[in-house]
């Protein structure tokens, strides 16, 4: 906006009034955008309830695959599901957050910390295939864990590694200085303020950041594809050595054949995907309400 025009007073009542109703336009159109995607949402969810909620049962939950899609079930997958999520957040958020507090509060700011995080940040943005491709040749050939489980589950870590570190940085910038200004001047150690005053006011950030990656870990195809995972295992995983199918591969192998009830079947799982999802983020919401009350 020139001079001139602040000197006029109709001039910038209309200009004001033209931004005003381009402001407006840009409202409208962001929601009707996201009421858009709310009702695609919401056909999608009735979708699968119509053609996936007649097979939920007992035995689909218990059942091993089948050629026969009304013995079929997806306790393998589940199973191999919940071992590959756990063996992943045990591998991945230690070393997550542990990088993330040295690059945060122990790193000089020079020019190898600038690489490192430029780096980070580019492979938070590396498509998951690539990791299968990485996984595959470092931990099923390189290191000869096989087609098993925890090189699925080292191959995912890769994968969700850059976002927990990014994710745990981001929540210990947040932190107000004033904190570990404070602790310092009792006398602690820089161990003892990242400890004590930094990480318990960050840790409700950082549970999201977490809980965002593993959410990636658990539906992520293309990476386990690519290592491995079998389509059809009639048998429940046992140990981390042992060969694993999760619910994602056992989706798209349903998906992918022509018979209307193998494709029933594949939104039956997709309704219990969805239910370990919500389970997993209400499990976070509390654990956040419960630290955010330790905290205060």
């Amino acid at each position: 906006m020139e001079a001139r025009d602040l000197l006029d007073p109709e001039k910038l009542k209309l200009k004001v009034k033209r931004r005003r109703k381009i402001d407006k336009i840009f409202s409208l159109f962001a929601l009707f955008a996201s009421l858009l995607g709310l009702l695609l949402l919401f056909a999608f969810f009735i979708s699968l309830i119509v053609k996936g909620a007649s097979w939920l049962s007992l035995s689909f939950l218990l059942g091993t695959p089948s050629r026969f899609p009304e013995k079929a079930g997806i306790l393998p997958a589940l199973v191999g599901s919940f071992w590959l999520i756990i063996l992943t957040a045990i591998f991945s958020i230690p070393l997550g957050i542990g990088a993330a507090i040295f690059l945060e509060e122990y790193s000089k700011k020079n020019f190898i910390a600038r690489f490192i995080q430029i780096n980070i940040s580019n492979l938070a943005g590396v498509p998951s295939v690539v990791y299968g491709i990485l996984g595959l040749a470092v931990f099923v050939r390189f290191l000869a864990l096989g087609r098993s489980i925890i090189a699925g589950s080292l191959t995912m870590s890769l994968l969700v590694l850059p976002i927990i570190i990014i994710a745990t940085q981001e929540a210990l910038k947040m932190v107000p200085k004033t904190i570990r200004e404070a602790s310092f001047s009792l006398g602690a150690s820089q161990w003892q303020t990242v400890r004590y005053a930094v990480l318990p006011v960050a840790f409700p950030s950082i549970l999201t950041g977490i809980i965002l990656a593993l959410a990636r870990a658990i539906g992520e195809t293309a990476p386990l594809i690519a290592i491995g995972a079998l389509s059809y295992v009639a048998y429940v995983p046992r140990s981390p050595a042992d060969p694993f199918t999760v619910l994602p591969v056992q989706i798209y192998t349903w998906v992918s054949r022509p018979q209307k009830e193998f494709q029933d079947l594949a939104a039956a799982a997709i309704i219990v995907l969805l239910l370990l999802f919500i389970l997993l983020n209400a499990l976070v919401v509390f654990l956040r309400y419960q630290s955010r009350k330790r905290v205060r």
